[in-house]
């Protein structure tokens, strides 16, 4: 599921040296050895002969992005509509076994930080050579992906080829186009088809989380927090991810080779403490009414739905990949309701490489790559490994960032409700209404779900640590 995202606008030297040491206890690299950049500047891609240069792709990332892993042109066909799905090759330049790949396999993803991220691939390969940006001609697996009028998959294809993207876009500026109708024709089906899947994924019984950014910034000599609101159009282009992910996936398990992101159902006691979250926002959530109804209830320009939003990235748990073998049992995705594969991001997350390869010898009728075949098996555990360390780094960042937030607030109150007890029913975790953090409350018999009147006891950045006493 997708994390938390806090980003920290113009953090002070305390909270820079905080990060900094956070980065430091988890191992998160700086940089890249003088072996890794030596080799990169002497690599020599192997790029495809099959020229997809006329195919009028375009991309869309956040501001500013420059690792831009997918590009898309979108059409109307008989019948239906047609995706076509620009993936950066990043096999065309990574030869496995060299130092680069050896330190990707280290990081197994980009990790991301309040302020910084950690590339899994040097920048000048990951925002560089590999990226398709506009007007630069790059390798890529481009996916075609048919669907019919209710935008059901009815056909699909992946091939190798030269690309070139004809304009990069932030989602704003799409959003943008598509209020004033003078996006491209692309462009104007980019809804059209992201409505469709979204009324699929309604029936399949799956959500998908459009997880709202918290904005940390400085405001009369303190902190606050922000919410931004996501928009429509990151929820349709997230639909077009979403539909290779399954085609992907539909590829492996018919040829009983490849690797799946898997996840198992929610945990009753999550479900539960999700509960006592809602209620601590005041978001009414009946008895009868299932998660995904809920979640798409919610209304993203309230800041109490964003906040809820956010804790409930942490429903699911256990996520992880499976690395199929023939007659091996596929393992669902459960917050999707389906099998699922990673594989539209391989300039961040090290598994999408292999996934590709993967679904491109499948397609081409050959068995993959010696190197995809003997490493499928090792990457489960290359990824957890990683993932661990990025959930550590975003749990140590995010206790940080809420620190500075109450700083200079110590003995302020505030109204919360009770989510989480110890055994004592002396302490446990209290979510605040204003501003939506949780943190530790120390009480006398406290109960679960209790409205309580709490009062800042500690907030310290240099210890990462937020603590209320009940009054």
């Amino acid at each position: 599921m997708p994390r938390r995202k806090i980003r920290l606008l113009a953090p002070d030297r305390l909270v820079e040296a905080g990060l900094d040491d956070i980065r430091s206890e988890m191992s998160i690299p700086e940089g890249f050895s003088p072996v890794v950049m030596d080799e990169l500047g002497s690599l020599e891609p192997r790029f495809p002969d099959l020229d997809l240069t006329d195919i009028p792709l375009i991309t869309v990332d956040p501001p500013a992005a420059q690792d831009l892993d997918q590009a898309f042109h979108l059409e109307q066909v008989r019948g239906g509509y047609r995706v076509n799905y620009a993936i950066a090759d990043v096999a065309a330049f990574v030869n496995p076994g060299a130092a680069i790949d050896l330190e990707a396999h280290s990081r197994g993803q980009t990790f991301y930080g309040p302020d910084a991220r950690t590339p899994l691939y040097p920048t000048e390969l990951s925002e560089g050579r590999a990226s398709l940006r506009a007007d630069q001609t790059r390798p890529a697996l481009v996916w075609r992906i048919d669907l019919d009028r209710h935008g059901e998959m009815v056909d699909g294809q992946i091939q190798r080829g030269m690309v070139r993207s004809r304009a990069q876009f932030a989602y704003q500026d799409i959003q943008d186009q598509l209020e004033s109708g003078s996006g491209s024709p692309s462009v104007r089906l980019l809804p059209e088809i992201g409505r469709l899947r979204q009324i699929i994924e309604v029936e399949r019984g799956a959500v998908s989380l459009n997880i709202p950014e918290q904005e940390v910034f400085r405001r009369d000599g303190g902190w606050d927090l922000d919410y931004r609101t996501p928009l429509a159009v990151e929820g349709w282009n997230a639909q077009l991810s979403l539909l290779t992910g399954f085609f992907a996936a539909k590829l492996m398990v018919g040829a009983g080779v490849g690797i799946l992101r898997t996840l198992p159902p929610a945990d009753p006691a999550r479900t539960n403490r999700l509960r006592r979250v809602a209620k601590g926002l005041h978001i009414a959530w009946p008895d009868d009414l299932p998660y995904p109804d809920l979640i798409r209830s919610l209304d993203p320009d309230l800041a109490s739905h964003c906040a809820f939003l956010a804790e409930a990235a942490g429903l699911f748990a256990g996520a992880g990949y499976q690395a199929l073998a023939r007659d091996d049992i596929p393992e669902p995705h459960a917050a999707l309701a389906a099998v699922y594969a990673h594989t539209t991001a391989p300039l961040r997350r090290l598994v999408d490489r292999y996934s590709g390869e993967v679904c491109l010898a499948i397609v081409e009728g050959r068995e993959p790559p010696d190197w995809v075949s003997e490493s499928l098996p090792g990457l489960p555990k290359i990824m957890a490994r990683s993932s661990t360390r990025a959930g550590q780094y975003e749990a140590a960042s995010v206790n940080l960032v809420e620190a500075a937030l109450l700083t200079g607030r110590v003995g302020e109150v505030f109204s919360g409700v009770v989510v989480e007890l110890d055994e004592s029913r002396a302490s446990g975790e209290v979510q605040l209404r204003e501003p939506a953090i949780l943190a530790k409350v120390d009480g006398d018999g406290l109960d679960l779900g209790e409205e309580i009147v709490v009062k800042v006891a500690e907030a310290s950045v240099p210890a990462r640590r937020v603590r209320f006493d009940q009054t």
